[in-house]
């Protein structure tokens, strides 16, 4: 009787994290508010919990900054727009969804 376990070469390998799904037009607002939140040490599962969140929480603005130079060639590639157009829909992101700066 032959033993399965020994047999399967995956079985000494490490587990591989999933991935994450490619980056595109259905999710990349989703992306944005991760990467945000991310970069404060929260969650999208701790802003669902935290009922005023987006008053509570802050970020500086050199990571305001970070964020937006992240952000705009990521909007550039992922609609494939101009540097303008970009600008001006992470201005629209940034108004609805951003969180408050604060030094």
């Amino acid at each position: 009787m032959a033993n399965f376990v020994e047999d399967d070469p995956s079985w000494d390998k490490p587990k591989e994290e999933p991935k994450k799904p490619k980056i595109n037009r259905a999710n990349v607002s989703e992306h944005l508010v991760e990467y945000q939140l991310a970069m404060i040490g929260k969650t999208i599962e701790e802003a669902r919990r935290t009922e005023f969140w987006y008053s509570e929480w802050t970020m500086t603005e050199a990571q305001h900054e970070e964020f937006k130079k992240y952000a705009i060639p990521l909007l550039k590639k992922v609609f494939k727009f101009n540097t303008r157009k970009a600008e001006s829909t992470f201005q629209f992101f940034d108004f609805q969804f951003g969180l408050r700066i604060q030094n």
